[in-house]
């Protein structure tokens, strides 16, 4: 059955079809949303919250656009919120820093050719949002710029110059790294 049909399927309240978009993208938003935040309990619990907003707000959806491409839109939204929430309490809960020594810890054991992955990740967190999400999108979720531009709601010229901007950013971070020196902010 194709998405379009899906949808409307969703639309008229069919919970199995919501399954089934669930199943095919769960996955991938997981993923994407903890690129996004970088704490995997917070990213399955946006994209709990994407898939319940998929639902409740399937008469919105037009077939204008991939059903990937406004998915990913509601989970872009809700993580952005949550960032900016964060930002704001910026207090530290015991439990994040327990999350934290576990990560830290975790990555002291990891083997020696997990190196490039640990510096990676470390490069891509302290990208600014505003790079992070399109070099995710592109590099790692393979959207087009048009399909990007569009999740963002930004203009392609704008997504291409952050998609460059951003692996201009990671690679000079990475051949600090590679080269022995610690990567700068």
């Amino acid at each position: 059955m194709d998405e379009q049909e899906l949808m409307r399927q969703v639309q008229e309240g069919d919970e199995m079809a919501l399954a089934q978009v669930i199943a095919a993208y769960k996955d991938r938003i997981v993923n994407y949303l903890y690129q996004f935040t970088g704490d995997y309990q917070k990213a399955v619990e946006l994209s709990q919250e994407t898939f319940i907003r998929v639902y409740f707000k399937a008469n919105h959806y037009r077939p204008i656009a991939p059903l990937s491409s406004w998915i990913y839109a509601i989970a872009t939204n809700l993580a952005r919120t949550e960032m900016k929430k964060a930002r704001r309490a910026s207090l530290v809960s015991l439990d994040e820093i327990t999350a934290r020594q576990v990560q830290e810890h975790a990555y002291s054991q990891d083997p020696p050719d997990s190196g490039l992955i640990k510096n990676l990740r470390e490069a891509l967190n302290s990208l600014h949002p505003r790079y992070r999400l399109p070099v995710i999108l592109k590099d790692m979720e393979g959207f087009s710029q048009e399909e990007i531009a569009e999740i963002l709601k930004k203009p392609v010229g704008t997504i291409k110059a952050r998609i460059s901007r951003g692996r201009h950013f990671l690679k000079k971070r990475l051949e600090k790294a590679l080269a022995g020196g610690r990567p700068s902010a």
